[in-house]
Order: C-alpha cells, then sequence, then structure tokens
C-alpha cells in the first residue's frame, strides 16, 4: 500500500470555504480573539527569551517557571473568551446569542426537543463558573494550571458527552469523530461480556488486592502478550503492572524516571494526552521531534522518523540545558495510523541504548491492524533487546477491544525496580477486582478472539476505512494510507487562508456548528496547522 497522499495537495487557501457553509456570526469576533492571542503569546515570547538569557547567566530558574506560568494561564484565559464567544455570550459585541443556553444543573438541550423549540441546534461551549476555574482564591497556583489545562484540552470531548448523537434518541446529538473510540465491535464484546463465566463475585474480588494487580491477571495478561507480541520466551508475569488506563500507566512513569524539569524525546504528531499525562504530577517536558510531512528523494515517507532527527533533537535539547532521560514512540502510530518496521524499532532502541535514554513504547492500538500486507512488530518480539532495563511497553484494551470504559492499562518492563515503582500508584489508579476477572477471562479465551472477534474486527475495520477514504478522495481532501488505527489523517490546508494555527483553530467551530467533532493537528503538536484526525471507528457501515 502506497504511503503517499491519495490526492494532489493544494495550495493553502485555494479552496476556502467549499462546503463548509455560511460564516457564523461568531467567527469575526473570534478573529479579534484570536489577534489579541496572538499579541499576547508574542510579548510572553520577547519575555520568556528574555528570561531565558538571564538564567543562562545567572542560573536562577524562578524567571522561566513563573514566565511559563504565565503564558499559560494567559493562553488558557484567550481559549476561555474565544469558547465562551463560542457559546453566544456576546452581549457585549452587540450580537445575538447562537447557542441554547445550560440550565441551572448544566443540563445541554437537544435531540426532538431542541429542535422544536424553534431554538438552533448548535453545540454549548461554556465551561462551568469559569471565573472560579481560571481567577480562584481557593486553589493553588498548581491547582488553577491543572484545571486550566484540563478544560483547555477536554472541552469537546465534555461537549460530546453532553449532547451524543444516537439514531433514535438523540438524531441531532454531536458526531464523534475526533475522539478515538473503537464501537465497531460493541454487539460482539457485549455478547461476550455478558455470558455467564464472566458474572462471578468472590469475597477476593471485592476486598483490597495486590496494588499492582491481583496475581491471576498478570499470569493471563503475560501469556497474552507472550501470544499476540510473538515473543521467543514466556513473560514473567512479576514484570507486568495494570493501572486503571494507559495515560495511567504513561504518568506514572514519566513521574518514576524523571525529575521535574526532565524530559523525554516525542516525534509529533502523536497522541495529545501525552502533555497532560506528562504535566500532571510529574511536570516532565516532551522535547518535539519534528517530522517533515512532504515527500522527498532522500525521505520518500511523510513524517517519517529517522536516527538523524532524534540526534538533532537531543543535540539541541542538551545545549539548551535540558536532560533528556528518555524516547517515547507509539506503535502502531498515532494519529498517522502507520506501522514502524523491525529495522527501524531497531534503530530507534539502538540510539536510545548508546544515550542511555529510556524508551517507552505505546503498543495500545497493536490489534488493529487490518491491512494484510503490514506486518506489526512488537519491540517484545525482539531476540535480544539492546537495553532491556530501559525499554518499557504499554497495552491496554481500550482500543484493540473497545472497552475503554474498563479503563484499564498494562505495563511490561523488564527492570523490576521500575515495575515496583509504578506499582506504587495502583493506591490511587487500581483496577476494580470485578474488572480484573472479567478482564482475565476475556484475555484467555483465545478461541473466542482469534475464531471470532479478530476476523470481524479487522474485517469491519477494512471496511469502514474503505468507505471513509471513498469520501475523502470524492470530495478531493488529501490524506495520509496507511493500514492501521481507528482514524486517518487528513489534510485541509486549502480551506486555511492564511495558513496559520489561527486559521487552523477558526475552522474549528465550523465543524461544531454542524454537530460534528474532529481533532486538529495542534493538538498533535504538529508543526503544520491544516492536518486533522478523523476517526471511523464508530459504527459498522451497513
Amino acid at each position: 500500500m502506497s504511503h503517499q497522499s491519495d490526492t494532489i495537495h493544494l495550495p493553502c487557501g485555494q479552496m476556502r470555504g467549499q462546503g463548509l457553509g455560511s460564516q457564523g456570526t461568531h467567527t469575526r469576533p473570534l478573529e479579534m480573539m484570536l489577534h489579541l492571542r496572538q499579541t499576547i503569546e508574542k510579548h510572553i515570547m520577547q519575555l520568556v527569551t528574555r528570561h531565558q538569557q538571564q538564567d543562562l547567566v545567572l542560573g536562577d530558574q524562578r524567571h522561566h517557571q513563573a514566565t511559563g506560568e504565565q503564558e499559560a494561564l494567559l493562553g488558557n484565559l484567550v481559549s476561555q473568551l474565544v469558547s465562551l464567544l463560542r457559546s453566544g455570550a456576546t452581549g457585549g459585541l452587540g450580537l445575538q446569542p447562537s447557542y441554547p443556553a445550560l440550565d441551572v444543573r448544566g443540563d445541554v438541550g437537544g435531540g426532538q426537543e431542541a429542535q422544536s423549540s424553534g431554538q438552533p441546534d448548535q453545540p454549548v461551549h461554556q465551561l462551568k463558573d469559569p471565573e472560579a476555574t481560571f481567577v480562584s482564591q481557593h486553589l493553588s497556583n498548581r491547582g488553577i494550571e491543572i484545571s486550566a489545562s484540563y478544560q483547555a484540552n477536554l472541552q469537546d470531548f465534555r461537549i460530546y458527552q453532553a449532547d451524543k448523537y444516537h439514531e433514535d434518541t438523540n438524531p441531532l446529538g454531536f458526531i464523534n469523530l475526533g475522539i478515538s473510540e473503537n464501537k465497531l465491535c460493541l454487539d460482539l464484546m457485549t455478547e461476550r461480556l455478558s455470558q455467564s463465566d464472566m458474572n462471578v463475585t468472590e469475597d477476593v474480588l471485592l476486598q483490597y488486592s495486590d496494588w499492582s494487580g491481583q496475581p491471576f491477571l498478570w499470569e493471563e495478561v503475560a501469556r497474552f502478550l507472550t501470544y499476540y507480541c510473538k515473543v521467543p520466551a514466556q513473560l514473567d508475569p512479576e514484570n507486568v503492572v495494570v493501572l486503571n488506563g494507559c495515560s495511567s500507566i504513561f504518568s506514572t512513569l514519566a513521574m518514576v524516571l524523571c525529575d521535574p524539569g526532565e524530559a523525554l524525546l516525542s516525534p509529533p504528531p502523536f497522541y495529545g494526552g501525552f502533555v497532560f499525562s506528562s504535566q500532571l504530577y510529574s511536570k516532565v517536558e516532551l522535547i518535539l521531534v519534528h517530522l517533515d510531512s512532504e515527500s522527498t528523494d532522500a525521505n520518500p515517507h511523510p513524517f517519517k522518523l529517522t536516527v538523524d532527527k532524534l540526534e538533532q533533537a537531543l543535540l539541541e535539547a542538551t545545549l539548551t540545558g535540558k536532560k533528556v532521560r528518555g524516547l517515547v514512540l507509539i506503535n502502531p502510530q498515532n494519529p498517522l495510523g502507520d506501522v514502524y518496521c523491525r529495522d527501524s524499532l531497531k534503530e530507534y532502541l539502538e540510539f536510545a541504548k548508546r544515550y542511555n535514554l529510556h524508551v517507552i513504547m505505546d503498543e495500545i492500538y497493536m490489534l488493529s491492524v487490518f491491512d494484510e500486507s503490514i506486518m506489526f512488530h512488537s519491540i517484545l518480539s525482539m531476540e535480544s533487546l539492546p537495553d532491556p532495563n530501559r525499554t518499557h511497553v504499554i497495552w491496554g484494551t481500550s482500543k484493540d477491544f473497545g472497552i475503554s470504559g474498563f479503563r484499564f492499562g498494562v505495563l511490561y518492563t523488564h527492570n523490576k525496580e521500575v515495575a515496583s515503582a509504578v506499582s506504587s500508584f495502583g493506591y490511587l489508579h487500581g483496577v476494580s477486582g470485578i474488572i480484573q476477572y472479567k478482564l482475565c477471562r476475556l484475555l484467555q479465551d483465545r478461541e473466542w478472539i482469534d475464531g471470532v472477534y479478530l476476523p470481524t474486527y479487522r474485517s469491519r475495520l477494512q471496511r469502514a476505512h474503505r468507505y471513509i477514504t471513498r469520501k475523502l478522495k470524492a470530495l478531493g481532501i488529501p490524506f495520509l494510507n496507511h493500514g492501521s488505527g481507528l482514524y486517518v489523517w487528513i489534510n485541509l490546508k486549502v480551506y486555511l487562508d492564511p495558513c496559520t494555527f489561527e486559521e487552523e483553530l477558526l475552522l474549528c467551530p465550523r465543524f461544531l456548528d454542524n454537530k460534528l467533532i474532529l481533532s486538529r493537528g495542534k493538538t498533535y503538536m504538529c508543526k503544520e496547522p491544516g492536518w486533522f484526525r478523523t476517526v471511523f471507528a464508530d459504527r459498522p457501515s451497513g
């Protein structure tokens, strides 16, 4: 399968506005606010540069920290104002509200009632008590920063949760093509999880267990990963840690491997939750290893990670005084949908060993490769790892099995010190005993997984991918054509004029106005504006 875009790349602005409907009345004030934000960001960057120079001379880190906190706070304040303008809170600008308001309970009007009331069926872009969230007498500075980051990163998710599309009960709700949820096989999973062997309640499942999980689950996870990762020798159950989700695993790994202010390398575009997770507890920075989106003779594959780029990013980070402790990779990749070949994986691991870097490999989509010509290689399948004590693998059931509500993530590491440190966070991030039992029964049912689930799942993935890519081709929208994951990386640069991240942000309300959620490239730290991720694993097509 070709890794090139399936349609011709058009220059920025060539097709601006086509197919997106008329511009809403709130777009002009949004442009005003974005201009204000850009002005503030430029001023803050000047302050950051000045303070960094002072830091180099005086060795004082407080200036940089204070400026960084100010930048985050001001940036989120302006984002909040933009959101309020979207929600119709524009009386001071002489505009009429364009969205229904929240009632006193915070419920969102939707479905048939919203249509019959005569109000436009539009999203509610409001946050609860924004003044208390960002200017609080009750929260610490850290609390304010965490709250602001949460609101900024998860606002669309909250909007979607409050007004989900449903064919029968809410046909005018939001259609989610932005949040990576696998709904293709909910029928199969519901049926399997309803069978009698799943419905067990014993005393041991209702009481405290080892913080790192039940021993019977460690053993089953070790057998499962040995089989599906094609590991040469049986994995050790003692090296398994389970917590409530892969983000919990990543956040705790960042905390136990790095001290505050230290850094991890990661090539964007990558899963945006890494930024929030790395900052939440540990204040670890992600150093971006920027990749090229355009194909060249020297780099025939878009967004290709090379060791040269890793070397360059590490050198630049070191010259600025950053202490880099590791490398974070996702395989299969999110949001690109590409899969690293074995030779590339070996090169990345050898690079990390040369500089004594940890490698955190997120393999959460390992069973979601639907192109039969593509072979997924887990790093656990390697005969010998270059540096096993610094190699850590993350996996979970949210994507491959479509049960994100179970909140289950796995760490496998050969380093028992790391396993012990991460497992201590089970005190805060443990998985319930009932869920652990159900997961154990599910993972050990190899006959059902291989004979029923995986063939159906991959067939439905293929069909859904074929459907969305045909639609994209018909619309003339460029995209990267890969064979794994639940999403397609699409290029909407032609709708940006000029081609900037500010214009990318302005495009988002146009989708929301039409009850559609997409994820923009800035969320994935992409260096170029105009890229979006669209998820196609919502429902089986007829």
